[in-house]
Parts: structure tokens; C-alpha cells; sequence
């Protein structure tokens, strides 16, 4: 089969076409022929004003609940849902029924996600059952195809334990992924603790929580030496913290969700529980200095945070609704609205995350296996959440009117277009 994308803007800092209009010609999901104008007959031909095209994008931190959970979201579902997103690559959270916390279910997420058209890359709990007592055999993990190692929504509380996990990857030079917060201090918040959260009669979660957890773990890795990566960061002392900690050449690098750059705790007076996420949204003034870190660089990526969750638990009681949104379809169009280079952001959507975690860069160049994803950077759209893909349908972003749209992927010989 053969593909020609027409008018093509590449986007792709380490490729010899970066900027340039180029029509590129696949063959069996290989790039055949890149060139400035080509004519040859095709058995598919994709043209779109303003196209754009980069290689696959990557997130790190998804949840596609499978095994065990899949009435909130599946292998496919997920896949679809990335897809959609522009993701050709997307790390997928532990905490399922059961954990990824053995080689075997690593085994079976990577056998049954080979003929998807996302790369779906299991991070494996860092510990028993996500309970944050005993290690589990993350040697082995790592050999089945487990990238990188965390609880996901939880987050490690015994800095012994978390130190010996640290000290533990060094000989594979894995990564640790983390959400900062230590629930001994506000465990029972739903929402972040200030004037928003009395005004409502909400229980809060102080910003503290998190940024006493970003200076132990800090403190921790300069110990260890170690590589370890902070997602969810949400606060102005949080950024401040980690941003001291690079300029000593600690290998930390750190991501925000797009909920956190689009919302504040301010957007809750309607007690939407799409919007109840751990962590909480924060301030006003926590939100523009995650806006000027993202815009700056001083945030290495997005990570989406994609949390499906059945309807029972969302269309209840703030009280009572569960954490989290789905996200990955609207990630690229938050982004946007706040990052004005778009080589940076293609950047930090496709080189950062493959860093992060040791991953090799796909290319574009003839010969090699087309991973690509296919974008218009500058057409703004409302998010219509009946056209998502996710098996779930809480998502924040409805209704939401954001900048850039994705088309589709290409990827392991597969085409996956957005209607």
C-alpha cells in the first residue's frame, strides 16, 4: 500500500527537512521518498491546508486500566483515544487489577498491545501492590519491557523505601516517576486548601503536601544520584524547588498536566467533578507560574494524566466523585495555548519524554519505518467530547475552545485518521 502526504511542514529538529514543505511518499508504512513535489499514484493521499508533520509523539503517564478495569477504559479504547491525541507512544500507569508489579503482566500488556497502532509501554510498579512497603522485582520488569518504574497514583511516602528504589535502577539506569505528596498532611482534601476551598465548605489539601515531598525527594536523588522525573507538579514554590535542583546537574526532570495549566481552584465554584484531580488544581497565581515554566522551558513536558473513570463515579457528590480526567485527546490543544514556538513544543511532545526515560528518537528520513503524527498548529476548535474515543467520558475539557488540531498517526504501518 502506498501513502503520499502532500504539503507537509516537517517539524523534526534532528532531521535534514526540519522546516521545510516536503511531499513525502510511504510504502508499506516506509518512507520511500521524500522530495518537493512528487506525483507518483498513491492508494492514499492526504492533503491539508496548513499541515504539519513531526515524529510520533510521547506521553508518559496514562491510565488505560487494563487488566482488570476495563469498563473505565482498555488496550484499545486507550490505543484510540492516543491515537486521536497524536500519541504513537504512551506509558500507561500500574495501577490495575492486578498491578503491573511482574514480568508476567508486563509480558501481557506488551503481547497484546503489538498489533495496536500505539506503542503501549508499561511503567511498572515500584512497589508490592502500590502499598509503598516492599520493592518489588524491577530487574525483571525492566527485561519483560516495563520503561520506567512508579506507584502512578500514588506516590512512594517511606523516603527509605524510595531511596533504595533510587539506588536500586542505577545498574539499568531506569527512570522513578513520582507524583509529589505526602499524605499525612491534608489526606482528606479534596481540592486545594485557601479562600476557594472555605468559600465552598471543602475540606483542602495544602500546597505544602506537595512541595515538602519535592524537597525530600530532591534531597533523596542528590544522595543517590539517581534519574527521577516529578509529574503533576502544580505550585509556584514547587517549580521554584525543582528549578534550584537542576542548576546542580541533578538528573530531574519534571512535567505538568494540562489540567493544571488550563484550570484553578477558582473553576470548582460549580463543583464540576471532571475538575476533582489529585493533584489539585491550584491558585491563580500557581497556574501563571506554570504557564511562564511551561512557556520558559523550565518544565521539560506535558504529561496528560489520561484517568478514565466509570460514569457512577463522576456523576455523583464532589464528596463522593473520583480523581481524574481523560485528557490524551486534548493534550496538543492546551499545549498550544500556552507554548507559541511550536518547535519547542514538538520538542517537548516527542524528544523530552524519549530522554526522560532512555527511549531512541524515530526518524524522518527515507527508508526508515514511518512514526508520525500529522497536525494543523494553528486552527482553533471546541472539544466535543461525543467525538472522544476513550471508553469514558469524564473529560474537563469539554466545551473547551483550544488551539491545534490533530489529524491522525501513522505508525507501524498503520494509518489512524480523525474524521
Amino acid at each position: 500500500m502506498k501513502v503520499l502526504i502532500k504539503h507537509a511542514n516537517i517539524i523534526c529538529s534532528s532531521s535534514a527537512h526540519h522546516g521545510q514543505v516536503k511531499d513525502i511518499l510511504l510504502h508499506n508504512g516506509i518512507i520511500e521518498k521524500i522530495a518537493d513535489d512528487i506525483t507518483e499514484s498513491a492508494d492514499q493521499r492526504i492533503e491539508q491546508t496548513g499541515l504539519h508533520i513531526s515524529i510520533g509523539w510521547m506521553d508518559l503517564f496514562s491510565h488505560f486500566n487494563d487488566p482488570g478495569l476495563e469498563h473505565r477504559e482498555t488496550l484499545v479504547t486507550g490505543a484510540k483515544a492516543a491515537a486521536s491525541g497524536g500519541f504513537t507512544e504512551v506509558m500507561i500507569l500500574p495501577n490495575t487489577l492486578p498491578l503491573i508489579s511482574s514480568k508476567s503482566v508486563v509480558e501481557y500488556i506488551c503481547q497484546k498491545a503489538a498489533a495496536l497502532p500505539v506503542n503501549i509501554l508499561p511503567i511498572g510498579s515500584l512497589t508490592k501492590n502500590a502499598e509503598g512497603r516492599e520493592l518489588t522485582e524491577m530487574y525483571d520488569m525492566h527485561a519483560s519491557g516495563a520503561v520506567a518504574f512508579s506507584d502512578g497514583i500514588h506516590s512512594v511516602q517511606s523516603p527509605g523505601l524510595l531511596l533504595k528504589a533510587l539506588q536500586y535502577v542505577l545498574p539499568i539506569e531506569a527512570c522513578i516517576i513520582q507524583i509529589p505528596d505526602d499524605k499525612s498532611i491534608g489526606g482528606h482534601g479534596l481540592m486545594n486548601e485557601g479562600i476557594v476551598s472555605t468559600q465552598l465548605g471543602l475540606p483542602g489539601k495544602p500546597a505544602i503536601a506537595e512541595e515538602i515531598m519535592i524537597a525530600r525527594d530532591i534531597e533523596l536523588l542528590k544522595y543517590s544520584k539517581s534519574r527521577l522525573h516529578l509529574t503533576g507538579v502544580s505550585t509556584r514554590k514547587g517549580i521554584e524547588l525543582i528549578c534550584a535542583a537542576k542548576k546542580e546537574g541533578l538528573q530531574l526532570t519534571c512535567s505538568v498536566s494540562p489540567a493544571h495549566l488550563l484550570f484553578c481552584d477558582e473553576d470548582l465554584n460549580s463543583y464540576d467533578s471532571n475538575l476533582k484531580l489529585n493533584p489539585p488544581l491550584r491558585t491563580s497565581d500557581d497556574r501563571a507560574a506554570l504557564r511562564e515554566a511551561f512557556q520558559n522551558g523550565d518544565i521539560d513536558c506535558i504529561a496528560s494524566h489520561h484517568l478514565p473513570q466509570h460514569w457512577d463515579d463522576k456523576t455523583c457528590e464532589f464528596e463522593y466523585a473520583k480523581y481524574g480526567s481523560t485528557s490524551l485527546e486534548t493534550v496538543f490543544g492546551v499545549a498550544r495555548l500556552f507554548k507559541h514556538n511550536i518547535n519547542d513544543l514538538i520538542n517537548m511532545m516527542t524528544v523530552a519524554p524519549r530522554a526522560i526515560v532512555g527511549l531512541p528518537l524515530p526518524e524522518i528520513k527515507e527508508g526508515v519505518a514511518a512514526c508520525l503524527t500529522l497536525f494543523t498548529p494553528d486552527e482553533v476548535f471546541v472539544f466535543d467530547e461525543k467525538n472522544s474515543k476513550s471508553a469514558s467520558r469524564n473529560n474537563a475539557f469539554a466545551g473547551q475552545q483550544l488551539k491545534g488540531k490533530v489529524l491522525g498517526i501513522i505508525n507501524k504501518n498503520q494509518i489512524s485518521l480523525n474524521q
